[in-house]
């Protein structure tokens, strides 16, 4: 979050208090819906997951969480990026982007753990051949070296090598929203095109193909996200009109129309065309346009609809919000609950009865673990209430890269 400074204290002390303004909760209360649709819908094959946003829309959970990290970057930093202290950005962002290797490079262990234990314990080989593990065990020369290299991803384990190349990419979209918003726009908007035009993407390195989701390409993006939560901050106001407000309503039930209707074979018809497939298709390892706007329109529908605003606006303790502030340390629990909530599944044949029991279950224990963190950060931050050096803070501090608060 932003940080407020309040009066100087005496002149004799080289720092100011610093306060931090009260945090809008519905940021967090949609990355925790993020999360949870996620963690549903990395538990295929059961009934719930036929009530997620991905069966009534051309976007997902994934955009949605990718663009409100944006969101969260541009009100971190508000109007205080400072080109001189690029350097310093750089650092922290790359310090946060290993954080999340390491935290890929967890679920990833624990996912191949998993699988192979209960391939072994219950006489399933054939969990070996799910999600992109044999490739791994059947070279592991190769395979470990290139799970440490990013070079091969285990499914469902592919959010955060893209979301830690994105943090990787801030610094450069903060210099060019800096000179230039619409400078920063249109680098990042070309780059998406070129990307997808020419399948420009990581390559992988055991099996044929690219990441699963590009960061080239979904920096578009994260990029939307952070210059224009940054414009609202330096007291700009984003476009509203009637007219706009009807097409992105238009679009929405569009979508749902044709993603319900399975209106798939006018997807061949815009392929005829002749246009780009990252224009005309659906793809979502390059973000293609429809999945693009889709989620643009939703979220212009959210910002414009006073209800929704409302209704996401919950206290500091609502269960979503508390979720959603942890999000890392839920989303990597969600993700190894996933896995296991895989292997069960498996074993038992994907059980109608069995898949659903799973997912509530995963869902209370992210929420239980989302409320001992909770209860950790207090008590820490009650710790450093205690401490008066702790409530100084050096004038040079400014806001850093969003990440859970604990």
């Amino acid at each position: 979050m932003a940080i407020a400074l309040e009066r100087p204290v005496s002149a004799r002390q080289s720092s100011v208090t610093v306060a931090t303004p009260k945090r809008d909760t519905r940021l967090d209360v949609l990355r925790g819906l993020a999360l949870i649709t996620i963690f549903i819908n990395h538990v295929p094959g059961q009934i719930f997951e036929n009530l997620t946003t991905k069966n009534f829309g051309f976007s997902d959970a994934a955009e949605a969480f990718v663009l409100i990290s944006g969101i969260a970057v541009g009100l971190a930093y508000g109007s205080r990026f400072d080109p001189g202290a690029w350097l310093q950005t750089a650092k922290k962002a790359t310090k946060r982007a290993f954080t999340l290797y390491l935290a890929h490079m967890i679920t990833t262990f624990m996912t191949l753990a998993l699988f192979i234990t209960g391939a072994s314990i219950f006489h399933r080989p054939g969990l070996l051949c799910e999600i992109n593990i044999l490739a791994v065990l059947t070279n592991l020369k190769a395979g470990i070296p290139s799970l440490l290299l990013l070079g091969h991803q285990i499914g469902y384990n592919n959010i955060l090598p893209m979301y830690g190349a994105l943090m990787l990419m801030v610094p450069i979209i903060l210099l060019l929203n800096a000179a230039s918003p619409l400078l920063a726009l249109s680098v990042s908007g070309a780059i998406w095109l070129f990307a997808g035009i020419y399948e420009i993407a990581p390559h992988n390195l055991l099996i044929e193909g690219y990441w699963f989701l590009n960061p080239l390409s979904w920096q578009f993006l994260f990029t939307i996200g952070i210059v224009g939560m940054m414009h609202v901050r330096r007291g700009g106001k984003l476009p509203r009109h009637p007219v706009l407000f009807a097409v992105a309503a238009a679009y929405v039930a569009l979508s749902f129309a044709w993603v319900i209707g399975q209106l798939w074979s006018f997807g061949i018809a815009l392929a005829s065309l002749g246009l780009p497939t990252v224009l005309t298709g659906f793809d979502k390892t390059f973000l293609s346009l429809p999945r693009l706007l889709h989620v643009l329109a939703l979220t212009y529908l959210v910002i414009n609809i006073p209800a929704i605003s409302r209704l996401l606006r919950r206290s500091a303790d609502n269960p979503l919000t508390v979720l959603g502030r942890h999000s890392l340390n839920i989303f990597v629990a969600g993700t190894i609950l996933a896995m296991v909530g895989q292997v069960v599944l498996y074993i038992n044949n994907h059980d109608q009865v069995v898949g659903p029991v799973l997912v509530v279950l995963g869902i209370a224990i992210q929420f239980a673990y989302a409320y001992h963190l909770e209860r950790k950060r207090k008590l820490e931050a009650g710790r450093g209430r205690r401490s008066p050096q702790r409530n100084l803070i050096p004038i040079a501090v400014r806001a850093d890269y969003p990440r859970d608060r604990r």
